[in-house]
């Protein structure tokens, strides 16, 4: 996943906000296991406690910030890096499929995604085609066409199983 759950403005920072704000736990635990839970809950009161010193709110809320976000990230089996700034570029698909979301409607999601697609496989099978000429030839122009042909088909089968996967990249049991 793109940087998004690390961000200020990502959904765990913002389910973070919400919980300080209402002084409810609960709605940041969702994004994090429930084996960490307690890590959270103990963050959370000790978060809540240095909000009390105006003075100390700023830093309190980061201290809130980070540890659920790293505890996050571990979930996922990602890497903590610390948070990002607001406002990243996090590629055209993200946006999309929070508008989705919150509109209800998956249309511009499936668009977005199908014509990449659609694009992707034409442009990569062309390439192959073009080369096809050269499939018995000179060997180093033979090796391009089995690099392309063969990149086609490696590049297919993860792309299968990227579509398979659960949600965060993980391989899931199916049938091939």
């Amino acid at each position: 996943m793109p940087p998004h759950c690390d961000a200020l403005d990502g959904p765990v920072v913002k389910a973070a906000m919400r919980a300080l704000q209402a002084e409810d736990v609960d709605l940041v635990l969702p994004y994090v296991k429930a084996e960490d839970e307690d890590e959270i809950g103990t963050a959370f009161a000790r978060a809540l406690k240095a909000r009390r010193d105006p003075d100390a709110r700023e830093v309190a809320d980061l201290y809130f910030f980070e540890t659920v976000v790293r505890v996050h990230r571990r979930g996922e089996g990602a890497p903590y890096t610390g948070l990002k700034p607001a406002g990243l570029d996090v590629g055209p698909v993200i946006p999309v499929a929070e508008r989705a979301i919150e509109t209800g409607s998956a249309d511009e999601l499936v668009a977005l995604l199908t014509d990449t697609l659609h694009h992707q496989i034409k442009e990569r099978f062309d390439h192959v085609m073009a080369l096809e000429g050269h499939a018995i030839g000179p060997v180093p122009e033979a090796r391009e066409y089995v690099e392309a042909m063969l990149g086609l088909q490696v590049w297919s089968h993860g792309l299968y199983l990227a579509m398979h996967a659960g949600p965060h990249g993980e391989a899931e049991e199916h049938e091939h």
